[in-house]
């Protein structure tokens, strides 16, 4: 694919994926909040809702608030900043730039929610029985899919 139409794709990417997880948290935030937890395909995926103060599993959820802040928003951003600058500098191709374009997106848009009302909204969980996921969103599974595209791209003994 040429140069252009893969730079747009990616554009598309990312947009889309901040778009999706965006649209989402709202859905989220009408239809689940001050509700009790929705279960659905015999207890597979429940829908729930939930302010997650922390990062990942919520993390560092109970740090001060300036921790938090520090950490969660200011650092979280200066992360995404220095991420967006090595992506546009065009260093990074197929899979590696692909993942990174997937956590940045995921980033920005959870980083949003902390901007906006200082915590992320999670709203989904998946398991079979007692074996569950934490609770997620669409940008979490955009951070992790980035991940392993990264991981799967990128193996520690070299650049590929």
């Amino acid at each position: 694919m040429k140069a252009p139409a893969f730079r747009l794709l990616l554009a598309l990417l990312v947009c889309g994926t901040i778009g999706c997880d965006r649209v989402t948290k709202a859905v989220a935030v009408a239809r689940l909040s001050g509700t009790p937890r929705q279960s659905f395909l015999g207890d597979t995926v429940r829908l729930e809702y939930v302010e997650n103060a922390g990062a990942f599993l919520s993390l560092g959820a109970d740090l001060p608030p300036w921790a938090r802040v520090s950490v969660f928003t200011v650092g979280t951003g200066l992360l995404l900043v220095g991420l967006a600058v090595a992506v546009l500098r065009g260093r990074y191709r197929g899979r590696l730039l692909v993942g990174f374009c997937l956590v940045l997106a995921g980033g920005v848009s959870n980083l949003a929610d902390r901007l906006l009302q200082g915590n992320v909204i999670d709203f989904i969980n998946l398991g079979f029985g007692p074996v569950r996921t934490g609770i997620f969103n669409v940008a979490d599974v955009a951070i992790m899919a980035g991940v392993a595209l990264v991981l799967s791209g990128h193996p520690i003994t070299g650049r590929r």
